[in-house]
């Protein structure tokens, strides 16, 4: 097995006993990124001589004999709309084409610290609007598994990476799905956590009440240690929870005896294909066998969580991007009479198409004579779908769904449809509606070879129960690992 191909947690292991150096490590890595990034377009900005040289201070640390943390010397991809100190922070979209911050989101601050190293920038759909990655400006980021697929969106170049083997984990945004979904599409481990939970702090905002940073890996351990580094409370961010975070990976038991597992009718019915709703019971059967007991329950609200989330993250959308008019960073248009003219050209110029469209109903919706008719109505369904999901959580201890009613589409199938690409979103929406934690997990492939993913949920900052659940379920599935045409 190639080092880029192993977990995190087995090259920790390896470095600690010396049975490889972080920069054979890190250029096991860039070999893959050299051999399959034409084929996938992972990344915005790969960052290697970045790479190279943190692996070297990595390797003197441990020739010291420091003690350094699970992830010291393990390569991460960033999704490119977390803020990175002299490297390009783009949110793969014309209007930052040229942003480089002067300063590192609180997330970063934290990898380094870690001693991780920051592999590159990931592509992802403009702004974090997207559920194919198919909106970016750059690139369109292929699905390692079937190239002529999506990898799902937004944070699709964070998933495909992890699963090509070009990183061993990284970070994504989760406003709507934007983690889970595609790992479901492209088969790793995805974990949206508790809004509140991680600083906020250096992401570009798409829709502030909704959006969270969170992990990608392949392998449930691998996400329990970098989640654990990210996690915690940060004065630089308002709406980090106060409280306190233990080592997630430490606390990993992989058992699932006496656990509640609720099976949800709205997610199981009409619009889930026979394939993916088969995979995910046979999944809850093996648990039931490892002591775990399912109890039926209802969520009634989820025929209206779609529409309430567009409306309440496009009105947010809205005032969010708001700040980018060519006037202080980022793309400014040409021949331009005036200020208002200057503003018009260089938002018709520098934001693609679906971003114009959510920022025109966001707009549209907190408008005079339509905010009550909208806004405030998917606000009062939001705080309906909250209150089933604790009325729910009164039966059981985790929620289990598929993260997808479908595998990976066809790259450009529905790129004329908005309303069917919104629909990807249909079992994801709600958890951050509530501002739950929810995970996914492979649990098995399609006829065509396409992978299926198992959505976990929990109450308020249960992350631990969670990456519990999902350790017992990977270790009877046997693992998860590189997309098979990446290997070798």
């Amino acid at each position: 097995m190639e080092l880029f191909e192993m977990t995190a947690a087995s090259l920790s292991e390896k470095l600690r006993k010396k049975e490889c150096s972080a920069v054979e490590i890190t250029r096991s890595v860039l070999g893959q990124i050299s051999k399959k990034e034409e084929q996938i377009g992972s990344f915005v900005t790969v960052c290697e001589e970045r790479a190279m040289k943190q692996a070297e201070e990595v390797d003197q640390k441990i020739a010291a004999g420091e003690s350094l943390s699970p992830l010291a010397g393990i390569p991460v991809g960033v999704k490119d709309n977390i803020c990175t100190k002299d490297v390009l922070t783009t949110c793969s979209s014309k209007m930052l084409y040229n942003f480089v911050p002067p300063y590192n989101a609180t997330v970063v601050d934290r990898l380094e610290r870690a001693d991780a190293i920051m592999i590159g920038k990931c592509n992802m759909d403009e702004f974090a609007m997207g559920s194919s990655c198919e909106t970016s400006y750059f690139k369109k980021t292929k699905n390692p598994w079937d190239p002529d697929c999506v990898p799902g969106g937004s944070s699709g170049g964070s998933a495909a990476c992890v699963s090509a083997g070009e990183a061993v984990l990284s970070l994504g945004s989760d406003t709507g799905g934007s983690i889970r979904l595609p790992a479901a599409y492209c088969g790793v481990v995805g974990l949206k956590p508790t809004y509140g939970s991680v600083s906020r702090y250096g992401l570009v905002a798409f829709a502030s009440s909704l959006d969270q940073i969170g992990p990608l890996g392949r392998s449930v351990e691998d996400v329990a240690n970098l989640y654990s580094v990210i996690c915690g409370r940060d004065p630089m961010d308002a709406t980090s929870a106060v409280r306190e975070y233990g080592n997630f990976a430490q606390g990993l038991n992989r058992s699932v005896q006496g656990m509640r597992i609720g099976i949800p009718k709205e997610y199981f019915g009409e619009g889930v294909e026979p394939e993916v709703k088969a995979a995910v019971m046979e999944s809850v059967d093996m648990l039931v066998k490892e002591g775990a007991q399912t109890v039926p329950i209802s969520l009634p609200s989820t025929d209206y969580a779609l529409s309430a989330y567009y409306i309440i993250s496009s009105a947010e959308a809205s005032s969010n991007l708001a700040r980018f008019d060519g006037v202080k960073y980022g793309y400014r248009a040409e021949g331009y009479a005036n200020l208002t003219e200057l503003y018009e050209k260089t938002r018709s110029e520098g934001f693609g198409d679906e971003v114009k469209r959510r920022i025109m109903l966001g707009t549209f919706v907190l408008s005079s004579g339509f905010y009550d008719a909208y806004y405030k109505r998917a606000k009062q369904m939001q705080q309906k779908i909250a209150q089933e999901y604790t009325e729910a959580f009164s039966k059981c201890d985790v929620i289990i769904t598929p993260t997808s009613p479908s595998p990976a589409f066809k790259i450009g199938e529905r790129a004329d449809d908005p309303l069917k690409m919104y629909a990807a979103d249909i079992c994801t929406v709600t958890v951050n509606i509530a501002g739950l934690p929810a995970i996914s997990v492979p649990c098995g492939t399609v006829s065509g070879g396409l992978p299926i993913g198992l959505q976990m949920i929990g109450p308020k900052f249960s992350e631990q129960v969670l990456l519990n659940a999902a350790g017992c379920f990977e270790n009877l599935c046997g693992g998860f690992g590189v997309a098979p045409a990446m290997k070798g």
